[in-house]
């Protein structure tokens, strides 16, 4: 199994730096956020981050602004180093820049975007409809993204969701748990079943094979 994450080689865009600022033209963004920005999937949302080439690590960010001839707009960066940005096409049109203020050496941090389900859609129970709708629009992202070359695409399997530390009692034993992580097959959603955790996670993204 899989933990569905993206890399440079569906995320193309122009990178500049200069001195101690990253700067990313906001255009290349933005042509990949309207993918999800649609009403197939409005559950799901990128998150970008940039990873450390030597460890592996996020790389962490100190500030990050989408900036304009007229204004300069913060751009919220969790605790774990990754950052959402707005889906606005006037900001492409505007042909705003977003910068970034690295702790790394720039020419240490690689982009990496993880698609995952926007937070108002984790819960501590989900029934079976919500489960296989999150499982659906997962699908429907891979077999657009895959269209003429879905052969290079790899295929949704499941869902795994991420706990700080749930309660292995409240989880059906067929279900796999490692460390802090629960996954749930296609075959087990066929099953018409629904789940109830100890608590809601923190994250849910696509298994992938």
């Amino acid at each position: 199994m899989k933990i569905l994450s993206f890399t440079l080689v569906l995320f193309s865009f122009c990178g500049l730096a200069f001195a101690d600022t990253l700067s990313v033209e906001y255009s290349s963004f933005y042509s990949h956020l309207k993918k999800i920005d649609n009403e197939e999937t409005p559950a799901l949302q990128f998150a970008f981050g940039f990873k450390n080439v030597r460890n592996g690590d996020l790389c962490e960010i100190k500030t990050a602004n989408i900036v304009t001839q007229k204004v300069t707009l913060p751009v919220i960066v969790t605790p774990e180093n990754r950052f959402l940005l707005p889906t606005e096409k006037a900001l492409s049109q505007a042909k705003a820049i977003v910068e970034f203020e690295l702790v790394e050496n720039n020419n240490q941090c690689d982009m990496s975007v993880q698609l995952e389900t926007k937070p108002s859609y984790l819960k501590q129970q989900y029934t079976h409809q919500e489960l296989q709708d999150l499982y659906q629009q997962y699908t429907v992202f891979f077999d657009d993204m895959g269209s003429f070359l879905s052969f290079l695409m790899p295929s949704v399997t499941g869902l795994q969701f991420y706990f700080d530390n749930v309660d292995r009692d409240s989880i059906p034993a067929e279900i796999y748990l490692d460390e802090h992580h629960a996954v749930i097959t296609g075959d087990w959603l066929e099953q018409g079943n629904q789940i109830q955790f100890s608590e809601a996670p923190y994250r849910v993204t696509a298994i992938t094979k």
